[in-house]
């Protein structure tokens, strides 16, 4: 007995020093999750009028909402979540596209996957391949889950992002702003962070398409 405790005792100045570079690590993981899921995509600014050269039909009797999608960020199913809570509060009020953005080299298979379909189900939604991000790019889209906002009379009313932080959804500023001013109100912000995967990190892309 007296020697199980000896040894009991000769190993714990070992034990202590392994928990506490444990709770360390594991308080810097949580951390570095917490500065991810809060860090937004580059800041751009969307063109103060439609883009005439987009390919997309803007719609003169209503307002015409735009998201730009990239299909393998996880980010981008709670975006096309908000979208949808958007659309149902929306009431036909608004003529939305979803873009999803396809990088040269990929099939249509990498873009067209389960989120397409969610997307796709959402009525009042017109979804399309954004090849190369042509779109995005008259857009000055960057990050995946941006959206833009223009009135009937082509003019940006709205832009950024729809989601509260990356991968997340719930109530915040983007979703409420659009449905006011799609109510004709007028929120206290017309622009908004966005969180969602870049569009132009041809890193990620690569690692994706395999």
């Amino acid at each position: 007995m007296r020697s199980t405790c000896m040894r009991a005792l000769r190993h714990k100045p070992l034990i202590l020093p392994g928990v506490i570079l444990w709770v360390i690590a594991a308080g810097f993981g949580f951390l570095k999750l917490a500065r991810f899921e809060n860090a937004p995509g580059e800041a751009t600014a969307a063109p103060a009028q439609w883009p005439q050269s987009s390919e997309i039909r803007r719609d003169a009797s209503r307002p015409t909402l735009v998201i730009i999608l990239h299909p393998q960020c996880a980010c981008s199913r709670a975006a096309v979540g908000e979208l949808a809570i958007i659309m149902s509060q929306a009431e036909g009020r608004a003529d939305a596209h979803a873009l999803f953005f396809r990088p040269a080299g990929v099939g249509k298979e990498w873009v067209q996957n389960d989120l397409w379909g969610d997307a796709s189900s959402i009525p009042g939604v017109h979804v399309r391949i954004d090849d190369q991000g042509k779109e995005a790019r008259l857009f000055h889209a960057t990050a995946s889950g941006a959206v833009v906002l223009y009135d009937r009379d082509g003019r940006l009313i709205f832009e950024g992002g729809i989601t509260p932080s990356r991968s997340h959804s719930g109530d915040n500023a983007g979703r409420s702003a659009i449905v006011a001013l799609l109510d004709g109100g007028r929120p206290e912000r017309s622009r908004t962070f966005v969180f969602g995967c870049s569009l132009l990190d041809s890193r990620t892309l690569a690692g994706d398409s395999k």
